[in-house]
């Protein structure tokens, strides 16, 4: 009966009501003596605050406070410090001085949406505008945004190791590029949004918030209210998408929580869509300059260059994660036997910057990927020869020269998984004769690694007397379906039906702690905590049926007809070993009764998903538009518990991969004024944009976890952007273009003759 579940592609559980329209997000739950909070935010990047005017403000009906903040305690969002960083928090409130577009000046509380809107219009401040440094190769060079660090920069660091000089001495070909990566918005579903209860009898402040880490909110609320931990209950209901950028507790968070226990009412606060584009964190905002050697034949001697992170006005939780995760991750699959990278990290006049899906690895792939393909052109190798010569082989694990300690790997054998699956000679030729016909079609290739999982999570199982089942975990979902891998897990180790399980998670009050969502960890982390309570339960169910059956434990097996002695026909059903579990009289002596296993998993190593990406592409030659041909996927994330859950985490990375390299990113004016504020400038990529996908699974188990499990919730983000603009350039016959390829920028670039010099 082993694996009767894992690896079927079982339908998700919860999707029944969210289609019917019944799930229960933020906005939808409902309290008694509801107050509504909305946020007056700076129109200016960088500013002195003068005075600010509430007096008409509060004279709108249903208004019941105006905030400034003056008029409340200095309380900051946390930020989670690097090494030898300088952090400045963020505060609730502007005090003397905005930063930047959208930073929040003033607060309204008001019995109603509609009053604390109208009451916001009439809240008169005094700006008095300065400089504004946007970008952070321009702040780096101006006067420190804030002057108590005497510096913009927040973060230097030099990674190195080999003979990186030698090794760009003998090179045969250097090839030199300056590589961006935009802004992006994460732009989930549901924006972010809070709502607390302050229950002035127990004094205990309940909060439901659209977050990815209950805990790590809830640690946070009590500290900055002077509560104990067991004084506040966070939970997460539905949460329509994150993608990282829920991680951090924000100001907003940190405010409604202080008002909610100061006024001994209800507060909520939802993000609008408007504010979204510059409140929540931006994700990638970065800018290398690389070098790579390369021998005569294409062999890979050495990386070295600077990659300089723009890192918004303040830090939150995950603003100072993403560089270092970018130089770590900066070998990638390949050997490369010297590098020497410095990272640089910069305050700017914008919006905050943390993680978004992926954080660091698919800007490291990015550079990497753009720099083989450049190599290729200037070496006159084929994209794909290139690759091959330079993919690691092991042996594993495997200690790179930037630090990371890859878990296992296959990554010559995926590679050529995929140049099979799509049979990249006959692309190639149907590519000359698009080309021969005028067409300009192009192909791009990736190959990455990443990495996922860390810390520790709790998992619990408890069996009911009616033989349901309820599974208790720390972390905490905002859309993947991860319910699904626990119950399947679970029921596999019980010989109980998926249809008889429930999931409890996103509940401090019910999860005695736990580590949240982030970093593709719920699986490795998470579902191996989840196994272990499941072993716990499984071991008391055997030495129960072996009690009933006058057997060893160890004869005991799992069958078609429930549990019996092997090599025999004695089985006991799992009525009669729930109804004696449930019966201290009938129990093995010296057995507690019940069913129930609570247990935690530390993951002491990371694990190191990786894969090989191909996108064909066809640039249409009068508008410059970008047309998707095929797009093929070989995603290794170790053992696969869903195949459903592993496709739809493929095609929504490849879908916001696709995105950043062909139409997305935030874009600011001199003056710091954010340009793409709302989906009619952000272009996100709509249906008929993303191309039907081929996925391909492989599976090399990670040796970190008993499941054999690695992540795969940032694969495709990471594949994707590669992929894509190595097409579309490859179809120009250009060397190299930034992101995002507008229709615009490609048209520009588009040779006005009748047929394009084949690159390769």
């Amino acid at each position: 009966m082993s694996n009767r579940y894992i690896g079927k592609p079982m339908k998700r559980l919860e999707d029944g009501k969210l289609i019917r329209g019944q799930g229960q997000y933020l906005a939808d739950i409902q309290v008694e003596n509801l107050l509504h909070l909305v946020l007056l935010r700076s129109p200016y990047a960088h500013a002195r605050l003068g005075r600010t005017s509430v007096a008409d403000a509060l004279q709108i009906p249903g208004v019941v406070a105006v905030y400034t903040a003056r008029d409340l305690p200095t309380l900051h969002a946390p930020a989670s410090a690097a090494r030898d960083a300088k952090v400045v928090t963020h505060p609730m409130l502007a005090s003397d001085t905005v930063r930047y577009v959208g930073e929040p000046v003033a607060a309204v509380v008001a019995t109603s949406l509609a009053a604390a809107q109208d009451a916001l219009l009439q809240i008169s401040v005094d700006y008095d505008p300065l400089p504004a440094y946007p970008t952070p190769l321009l702040a780096m060079q101006a006067e420190p945004l804030h002057p108590q660090l005497l510096t913009n920069i927040a973060l230097q660091r030099t990674t190195a190791s080999g003979e990186t000089a030698v090794a760009f001495e003998k090179a045969h070909k250097v090839v030199k590029a300056q590589l961006v990566q935009q802004r992006v918005a994460p732009a989930p579903m549901e924006p972010r949004g809070i709502l607390a209860v302050w229950d002035g009898i127990r004094e205990a402040l309940t909060v439901w918030s659209s977050a990815q880490m209950p805990h790590d909110l809830r640690s946070a609320i009590a500290e900055r209210l002077e509560l104990a931990e067991n004084q506040v209950r966070v939970i997460t209901p539905d949460v329509g998408g994150a993608f990282g950028a829920k991680i951090n507790v924000y100001p907003e968070e940190v405010l409604v929580a202080y008002l909610a226990r100061q006024l001994g009412k209800s507060v909520r606060w939802v993000e609008q869509r408007s504010e979204s584009f510059n409140a929540t964190i931006h994700g990638r905002a970065q800018q290398a300059e690389l070098e790579m050697a390369f021998d005569s034949q294409g062999q890979i001697l050495g990386l070295r260059g600077r990659v300089v992170a723009d890192l918004g006005a303040y830090a939150l939780e995950t603003t100072l994660g993403n560089l270092p995760g970018t130089i770590l991750m900066l070998q990638g699959p390949y050997e490369i036997p010297a590098v020497e990278l410095e990272m640089l990290g910069v305050y700017t006049n914008a919006t905050p910057t943390g993680a978004y899906r992926g954080a660091g690895r698919p800007e490291a792939t990015y550079y990497l990927e753009r720099l083989l393909d450049i190599g290729a052109r200037e070496l006159g190798l084929d994209p794909a020869e290139i690759r091959r010569k330079n993919l690691i082989t092991g042996p594993f694990p495997y200690k790179t020269r930037t630090g990371a300690r890859y878990d296992s790997g296959a990554y010559a054998e995926v590679f050529q998984k995929l140049l099979e699956v799509s049979n990249y000679p006959q692309l190639r030729e149907e590519q000359a004769q698009a080309r021969s016909q005028g067409r300009l079609v192009g192909i791009g290739l990736c190959c990455y690694v990443e990495i996922t999982g860390y810390g520790w999570e709790t998992g619990g199982v408890r069996v009911n007397p009616d033989g349901s089942v309820v599974i208790l975990t720390g972390t905490s979902p905002h859309g993947q379906g991860t319910q699904n891998a626990f119950v399947q897990i679970v029921a596999d180790l019980l010989g109980i039906a998926p249809e008889r399980f429930s999931v409890v998670q996103g509940d401090t009050l019910a999860i005695p702690y736990g580590m949240g969502t982030a970093g593709s960890r719920t699986l490795s982390v998470g579902g191996s905590a989840v196994k272990k309570a499941g072993e716990i339960v499984r071991d008391k169910l055997i030495k129960i049926a072996a009690h009933l059956l006058e057997a060893a434990p160890e004869d005991i097996e799992l069958g078609e007809q429930g549990w019996g002695v092997r090599g025999t026909d004695k089985r006991v059903g799992m009525e009669q070993i729930l109804a004696t579990a449930f019966s201290h009289r009938k129990l093995p002596p010296g057995m507690e009764p019940g069913l129930e296993g609570q247990s935690s998993f530390s993951l002491k190593d990371a694990n190191y998903p990786f894969g090989s990406h191909l996108a064909m592409v066809e640039v249409d030659r009068e508008t410059g538009l970008v047309q998707i041909l095929r797009y093929l996927a070989v995603d290794d994330c170790g053992v696969v518990v869903n195949p459903l859950l592993y496709e739809g985490q493929q095609h929504g990375g490849i879908a916001q991969g696709i995105g950043q390299a062909l139409y997305e990113g935030i874009h600011y004016d001199r003056e710091g004024q954010n340009l793409t504020a709302s989906f009619l400038e952000y272009a996100l990529p709509k249906a008929a944009q993303i191309p039907r996908m081929e996925p391909y699974p492989h599976q090399t188990p990670s040796p970190t976890n008993p499941l054999g499990v690695k992540g795969v919730g940032e694969a495709g983000a990471i594949g994707a952007t590669p992929a894509a603009v190595g097409a579309v350039v490859d179809a120009l016959g250009i060397g190299h273009l930034d992101m995002p390829l507008t229709p615009e920028k490609v048209w520009k670039q588009i040779p006005r003759q009748s047929t394009v010099r084949q690159s390769h």
